[in-house]
C-alpha cells in the first residue's frame, strides 16, 4: 500500500450491498509501469494532483500498489450478448472504489486490464495497449462531444507482453465512471440472487444516481423511467453525431446513461443507416439505424429484472412496467428530432420539422454524403462540389430549409452561428484513429497527441486531415472487441 494519496479520497458503498455482486481482488503486479498517457485537466477536476501522478503513480495506475481506503474489487454481472444471455462480470477489471471529489461528486474510478478475477474464464485478464489508447482517445472525445460518458484518467503500460494472434504490449486503463451498475448487474440480481438482494440494488443505485426517486409512490417503477429517461437522451445524442456503439449488449448499458465500453465502435463517415463497422456483427443487430430499437430491446430486459420488485404479483408487475417501457420510443424520437433540429438551428421543433429532418438525412443517403461534413457545411454556409449540394433535390431543400428558420425569428447569420457549436468540424475519423494508435503503439506519439487535442476541441477549425473522410479506395473499417 502506498503512502501517497494523490489527493484521491476513497469510500467503498458497493461493498455495503450482499457479497454476491462483488469478489475481492488480489494485487497482480505488472513488471515495469510506464504513464504513456495522461489527462491532465481530468486529473485537476477530479481535484487531484496531476504532477504528482505523472511522477510517481505508474504504480498505482497500473495495479502494482494499492491506495489508502481503496479496496479491489470485480463486480458481477450477467447480460444478453448478441441475444444470448449469460453469466459475466469483470474479468479484467478491477473497482478501486469511488472518489469524492471537493464538490461531494462521487466517480467510480476502475482499472481496465489489471489481471484474473474469478469472472476471468480463461482469459488472462490483460489489455493491449493499442485498444486502451483507443478508448482513452474515443471516450474523451465523446465527451468533449457534449455526451455522457465514462472518462480516462490514464493509460499504463506494463512492461509486458500479451499474447492474442500475436505478441501485443500491455497495458491498464484508468476509467472513471458515475458508476459501473449495469442493466445486467440487475440481470445477474433478478437471475442469481434473492429478491431482498434485487432490492438492495435497487435502493443502492437509486441512492448512487437519484435520491428523489425514494420518495416516489413507487420507487422501482420510478427507477425504470428514469433509467429510460436516461437512455433515450444518450442514443439521441449518439445518432445526432453518427456514433456507432458495436455492442449494445446488456452489460454495456448503465444506469446512469453513461456511455461504456469502446471497442468496436466507429464514427459514421458516408451516412447509411444500416451502417455496421464490428467484426462480430455480421447479421446488423447493432447497426447505426438499430441502436434506437436495440436500446428498447435491452431496456425492457431492465424491465424483465425488476418485475419481483415492481409488485408480488408477476401479472401486476407487467401491469405496472409495460406502459412505462412503451413510453421509450416516442420519448427517443422527442430527444432525437430535438438534437437533430438543434443540428439544423431549429430552436423549437414543430411539426413540419421532422419531415425536413428526414428529407435531408434521405439525400444524404442518396447521395452518399459524409455525414459530419454536411452538416458542418450548413452551419458555414459552404457550397462543397459533392453532388449533394450540386443536386436539385438538395436547393429544394434548403430554401424550405432557410425559410423555416426566418420563420423562427432569428437571421440566418444567428442560426449558423449557434449550428457551429453543436455540429463539430471534426470527429475521430476512424482511419485517421487507426494510424495514429499504431503509430503510437511503434513508438511515434506526435498524430495521436495532435489528434487528441482537436478531437477535444471538435467545433473549432482543424486542419483538413483530420475532417476528410477515407478515400473511395481506402479498404472498409472494420472493428474488433478488443478493449
Amino acid at each position: 500500500m502506498t503512502g501517497d494519496s494523490f489527493g484521491f479520497q476513497f469510500e467503498n458503498t458497493y461493498t455495503t450491498l450482499p457479497s454476491g455482486f462483488f469478489t475481492e481482488v488480489a494485487i497482480n503486479p505488472v513488471a515495469n509501469p510506464e504513464i504513456v498517457i495522461f489527462n491532465r485537466s481530468l486529473a485537476q477536476q477530479l481535484g487531484l494532483d496531476a504532477d504528482a501522478l505523472l511522477a510517481k503513480g505508474a504504480s498505482v495506475l497500473a495495479g502494482n500498489e494499492k491506495l489508502e481506503g481503496a479496496a479491489q474489487l470485480a463486480q458481477a454481472y450477467a447480460g444478453h450478448q448478441f441475444g444470448h444471455f449469460n453469466m459475466l462480470g469483470d474479468g479484467r477489471a478491477v473497482l478501486l472504489g469511488e472518489h469524492l471529489t471537493r464538490n461531494e461528486e462521487r466517480f467510480d474510478i476502475q482499472l481496465k486490464g489489471a489481471g484474473r478475477t474469478v469472472y476471468s474464464r480463461r482469459g488472462d485478464g490483460r489489455a493491449a495497449l493499442g485498444p486502451m489508447l483507443r478508448e482513452f482517445i474515443i471516450s474523451e472525445a465523446m465527451h468533449a462531444l457534449n455526451i455522457p460518458t465514462t472518462r480516462s484518467l490514464a493509460v499504463t503500460s506494463t512492461g509486458e507482453l500479451i499474447y492474442r494472434e500475436q505478441a501485443l504490449e500491455g497495458a491498464v486503463l484508468t476509467r472513471i465512471a458515475q458508476s459501473h451498475l449495469r442493466v445486467g448487474t440487475f440481470q445477474y440480481a433478478a437471475n442469481f440472487a434473492e429478491k431482498e438482494d434485487l432490492r438492495a440494488l435497487a435502493h443502492y443505485a437509486i441512492e448512487r444516481h437519484n435520491p428523489n426517486i425514494m420518495q416516489a409512490e413507487n420507487r422501482y417503477l420510478a427507477l425504470l423511467e428514469h433509467v429510460l429517461e436516461k437512455q433515450a437522451a444518450l442514443i439521441a445524442k449518439w445518432q445526432s453525431v453518427g456514433f456507432i456503439h458495436g455492442v449494445m449488449n446488456t452489460d454495456n448499458m448503465t444506469i446512469s446513461g453513461e456511455t461504456i465500453d469502446y471497442g468496436p465502435c466507429a464514427f459514421m463517415d458516408v451516412f447509411d443507416p444500416t451502417t455496421v463497422y464490428s467484426s462480430i456483427d455480421t447479421q446488423g443487430r447493432y447497426a447505426y439505424g438499430n441502436q434506437p430499437n436495440m436500446a428498447l430491446w435491452d431496456l425492457t430486459r431492465f424491465a424483465e429484472s425488476l418485475l419481483p420488485i415492481l409488485h408480488d404479483n408477476l401479472e401486476e408487475a407487467i401491469a405496472l412496467a409495460q406502459p412505462v417501457v412503451e413510453t421509450f420510443p416516442s420519448m427517443f424520437e422527442a430527444n432525437y428530432f430535438s438534437e437533430m433540429g438543434k443540428k439544423l438551428g431549429l430552436l423549437s421543433i414543430e411539426a413540419q420539422d421532422e419531415k425536413l429532418i428526414l428529407q435531408l438525412l434521405d439525400y444524404m443517403q442518396r447521395f452518399e454524403a459524409d455525414f459530419t461534413n454536411t452538416f458542418r457545411a450548413l452551419s458555414e454556409g459552404a457550397k462543397p462540389s459533392e453532388p449533394l449540394f450540386q443536386s436539385t433535390e438538395f436547393k429544394e431543400w434548403e430554401q424550405k430549409w432557410l425559410a423555416r428558420l426566418e420563420s423562427q425569428g432569428t437571421t440566418i447569420a444567428e442560426a449558423r452561428d449557434f449550428m457551429k457549436t453543436v455540429n463539430p468540424a471534426v470527429i475521430p475519423r476512424n482511419h485517421v484513429v487507426e494510424q495514429a494508435i499504431n503509430e503510437f503503439v511503434e513508438g511515434e506519439p506526435a498524430l495521436y497527441l495532435e489528434l487528441l487535442q482537436v478531437v477535444t476541441n471538435p467545433y473549432a477549425h482543424a486542419d483538413s486531415k483530420f475532417s476528410e473522410p477515407p478515400t473511395d479506395d481506402a479498404p472498409p473499417f472494420v472493428s474488433y472487441c478488443g478493449t
